[in-house]
Order: C-alpha cells, then structure tokens, then sequence
C-alpha cells in the first residue's frame, strides 16, 4: 500500500476522531499542574536595605583606625552573624522550621536557614580619594529573609538587620580599642627602651670622658697648645743653661773673699798663690818675679796662718781647662800658649793635691764667700739652676699631658664607633617613640570618634516590611505552563494513537487500500437516536465550557489576583491605550 498524503481534511478528521481523548489527556494534566501551584507553599521575603554612611569628620582630620573595605566587613560581620550561635537562637526565639525540626537534623536546619538568607551588596562608581581613579566600590547592602510565614520572615530579617548594625559597632570599637592598646604598649615599650639606652649612653660617656668625638677638637687643640708650651720650656732650659754657663765663667772670673785683696790677707794670700802657679808656669823659681810672689805668700801665711785656695784652683783648672780645650781647636800641641797653659793647669793640680786638707779646706773657703759681686753671681747661678729644674718639672709634666692627650686621641676612633652606634640606636628609639606617640593620639581620637558614633556606619534606609506577596510559587506561570503541558500531552496522544490505527477511513483510504478510486461515495446517514445522542453531547460541552471558565476565573481570583483588582488594572490599561 503506498503512503497516503495527509492534508488538513485528515488532521480534521483526527482531531475529531480523538477529541475525546485529548480533552481527557489535556483537563488531567492541567488539573494536576494547578492542583501542583495550588498546594505549592507560599514563600514570602522581606528585606533591609542598609546604607554604608561615611564618617562625619573629614579624614584628613581624624583617620579611623578602621581601613579594610566594606565588602570585606560586612562578610566578616556575616559569617559572625550566621554562625551557629546566632541562628540557632533566632530559631529557637520565632519557633522557625517547625515541621523540618521534626525530620531534620541542626546541621540541616542550620544550612536551610543560611540559604534562606541573603546578602546582596550594591556597588557604585566612585572616585578613589587615595588614587584618583574611578573604581567600584560598595556603598550598600540589602539583608534579606525568606520564609513561609510573613510575620515571622518580617521579624527574622528585623533581628538579622539588628544583629548586623551591633556587630559593626562591636567590632568597630574592638578594633579601635585593641589599636589604642597595642599602640600604648608599644609606646611604653619604646619609652623603658629609650630609658635603657641613655643609661647606657650616660655610663658609656662617664667611662669614655676624655675620648669622647664632640671633644676631639678639644684635645687636639690642648695637644697642639702642649706642644708648643713644651718647645718653649726647651728653649727657656736652653736659655738657663747659656745664662748659668755664663754665670759660670763670670763666677770664675771673680774671687769669693771680694774684689780688693788687699784689705783682707787671706784673699790676698789666695790670689798671690795663684799668682805664683801663673808665673811658675810662665817662668823658672830663679825668675824674680816668681821668687818675690813666693816670698810675699810665706810672709802672708805666718801672718794669716794656713789658708786653704783649692777651691779657688780647682775653678781655676776647671777654666784653664776650657781655654785649653779651646786653644787645641786653633793651635797645634807644640803652640807655646797650648804648652804654658798645660804647665799652669799641671802646677795648680800639684797645688791642691798637696794640700793637706784640700777637700774641707776647700769647702770651708768656698762656702763662705764675701765678695758682693760673687755672691750676686752665684746667687744668679743658683737661681737659674733652679728655674731649669722647675722648667724640666713642667717639662716632665707636659710630657705626661701629652701621652695622655695622644692616648685620647688615639682611643677616640674606636669610642666613637661604640659611640655613634648607642646614638643611632637611641636616635632611632626617639624617632619610632615619636611616631607611635603621634598614632597613639590619632588613636585615641578615633576612638572617641567610634564612641560618638561619628565614624563610618551602617544606616537604615529601608527596614523590613511584612510581606504582602510571596515571592515564589509563580502560580500564573505554573498554569500556563501547565495548560502548554497538558496541551502537549493531548495532542501527542492523538498523534501517537492515529499513527498506530491501521484503519481506513474515507475515499482516499479506499483508493490508497484497493488501488483504484471508488466508484461511488454513499454519505453515512444519522438516525434519531444519533441525532439525540449529539445534541446532549452538546449540551455537555457546553456545560463542560462553562464550568472550565468558572475554573479558570476561580483560579485567576486565587491564585494571581483578585478579580476586582484585575478589573481596576484592565480599565487602567485600556485608559491609558485609548489615550495614546
């Protein structure tokens, strides 16, 4: 049999065919997806929309000592808020999930409510006052709740949204407390270590006193000033010493016993004495002049007595002796002045080494001299002696000042590397104890600024509302979908049960069956009793129509709105389409 071409006729005619069927098939399932929206349980939500307000006082003034990002508080305060403490309380306080309690574990509970509540954070573009630079950031946040009854999903989000507003003044004052603290310890920390390192300091520079760096120029000042002090005492030794040299030769030139021997017999029989060694080294004992001296010393010994001059001789050779050191210099040994002047150093040592006493002789004659000129001399002699021993003590004296001025200098590197590094240190203690003292004030005025409340804070803009109208099951949509479904379901039937039906049906099905067209088409002919059947299946669709209307307004009255709500929204909408 060749497949037969199906045109609107034959959909027709199947539709007639099975419309019993489908309107069956359609009416179950549609029953069933609004009896499904029908005992679906409402849900309701109610929401709080809270403002991020930023702080009163300018933050050039006053800086908070909060500094993290809204989105990163507020999760923080959330996953404070939700924890299990919390919720567990709220469900125990508004009796919530009564019939989940039931067959429910906490822990399921526990996350049915968390996924009930939501937390939708609203970000704005902003200008970044730190760089400038427009970016994102959040400047809301919407709390929200969602439950089958609306008073207890109203009051849920209302103790959330107060749960939410105490935890960021909580933690906002935590944090401001614990950064006033931290900073206070650190300061009082810095303050007992500062402490430490200036009795360290002051230890140090009580034991480092002289070699302190501030006092090297000092010392080397004193070094230079010591220096030149000591080659003045040099040149004053030096002056001395030619001043009492030449005393010396000054002394030697006079006699101890005064300068007119001839008023005192014992000067004169000195001086005759050496007279006579002069002349005995110049001339023979037979020359006159040397018999009439000896002869003039005998005389002025018996009338004076013994009379000690080896005094006076030894200055005499201690002179001659210069001279002659002098005269060698010149002259040759042979020279007669070289060889008069070793006879008259040899003939005064013959005198005084045949003196009898010589040493306490000489000692008692030189000791008590009487001439005013030698005494003055002598005095000048002794004095200057004495000024260059006072001169070599201050020398010695300076000495010592200068190995202990170069000693400072020489230690003063090495104290003031140990030096500078104790100053550093206490320099760098300073400055951090300054810098935290300066955070320790901003501290404690931003926690003042916590206290009034004059920071950053969360603002109500709109609290929670009982909800009017649940927010899901969306019934009209149920419905409609519902009817496509049950639609579906009917015509799928129709086609399904005409593709399996092997019947034929009407000329086409003949001549596609036999081959050949039929030679005559006879109309099938009702009877009374058809007739009368049709007519009441008629009546009942139209009653079946009626009732399905008054079905469809049922549920459009229950469960999308109420009709005369609808009516007032239809007559606005044509309103506003006929004033258009």
């Amino acid at each position: 049999m060749e497949e037969q071409a199906l045109d609107f006729s034959d959909y027709l005619g199947a539709f007639k065919r099975r419309r019993t069927s489908i309107l069956v098939i359609t009416l179950s399932v549609f029953l069933m997806g609004a009896l499904a929206a029908w005992l679906w349980p409402a849900t309701y939500k109610s929401s709080a929309t809270i403002l991020i307000k930023e702080q009163d006082i300018p933050p050039e003034m006053v800086r908070s000592t909060v500094t993290s990002f809204a989105s990163q508080r507020i999760q923080a305060i959330s996953q404070k808020v939700m924890a299990r403490p919390n919720l567990l309380e709220l469900i125990d306080k508004y009796n919530l999930y009564q019939d989940e309690r039931k067959r429910l574990t906490t822990e399921q509970i526990i996350k049915e409510m968390r996924d009930n509540i939501s937390l939708d954070l609203i970000d704005a573009n902003v200008v970044d006052p730190r760089t400038g630079r427009p970016t994102a950031a959040t400047i809301a946040f919407q709390l929200s709740f969602s439950g089958e009854n609306p008073v207890q999903v109203q009051k849920v989000a209302n103790e959330l949204m107060s749960l939410y507003l105490k935890e960021n003044l909580k933690e906002r004052s935590e944090k401001a407390s614990e950064t006033y603290e931290f900073l206070d310890q650190e300061s009082n920390r810095l303050n007992k270590e500062i402490a430490d390192l200036q009795e360290k300091l002051a230890t140090f520079k009580e034991q480092h006193a002289n070699a302190l760096p501030e006092l090297q120029e000092l010392n080397l000042s004193i070094l230079n000033r010591t220096e030149s002090e000591r080659s003045d005492i040099d040149n004053q030794i030096r002056a001395q010493e030619q001043t009492k040299i030449y005393l010396q030769s000054q002394l030697a030139q006079l006699k101890p016993f005064g300068a007119d021997a001839v008023l005192d017999p014992k000067t004169r029989l000195q001086a005759l004495r050496t007279e006579y060694l002069r002349l005995l080294a110049r001339y023979s004992t037979d020359h006159p002049d040397v018999i009439r001296t000896k002869r003039e010393i005998e005389g002025l010994e018996k009338e004076t007595g013994l009379v000690d001059s080896s005094a006076e001789q030894l200055k005499q050779i201690e002179v001659l002796h210069g001279e002659l050191g002098t005269l060698r210099k010149k002259y040759s040994p042979e020279h007669p002045d070289v060889v008069k002047l070793e006879r008259q150093i040899k003939a005064l040592e013959q005198s005084v080494e045949s003196s009898p006493a010589p040493a306490n002789l000489a000692t008692a004659a030189a000791d008590n001299p009487d001439n005013p000129a030698y005494i003055q001399i002598q005095t000048q002699i002794e004095a200057a002696e004495n000024q260059i021993r006072s001169l070599r003590a201050k020398k010695e004296d300076l000495r010592k000042k200068l190995d202990d001025y170069e000693q400072r200098l020489t230690e003063t590197p090495q104290v003031e590397r140990k030096y500078s590094t104790l100053q550093r240190d206490l320099q760098n203690a300073v400055a951090r104890y300054q810098d935290i003292r300066l955070k320790l004030t901003s501290a404690e005025i931003a926690q003042e600024l916590e206290k009034d409340s004059k920071g950053e804070r969360f603002e109500i803009v709109e609290p929670p509302i009982l909800p009017e109208e649940p927010i899901s099951p969306n019934r009209p949509a149920i419905l409609f979908l519902s009817f496509v479904l049950a639609l579906g379901s009917g015509i799928g039937y129709a086609a399904v049960a005409e593709s399996l039906d092997s019947s034929v049906r009407g000329s086409k099905g003949v001549a596609s069956a036999a081959g050949a067209p039929p030679l005559a088409v006879i109309p099938y002919l009702e009877s009374d009793r058809e007739k009368s059947r049709r007519k009441g299946k008629s009546y009942r669709r139209a009653a079946a129509l009626i009732g399905a209307i008054i079905i469809a307004i049922t549920l459009l009255h229950n469960f999308w709105m109420p009709l005369d709500v609808f009516w007032y929204k239809a007559l606005r909408k044509a309103d506003v389409v006929i004033n258009t």
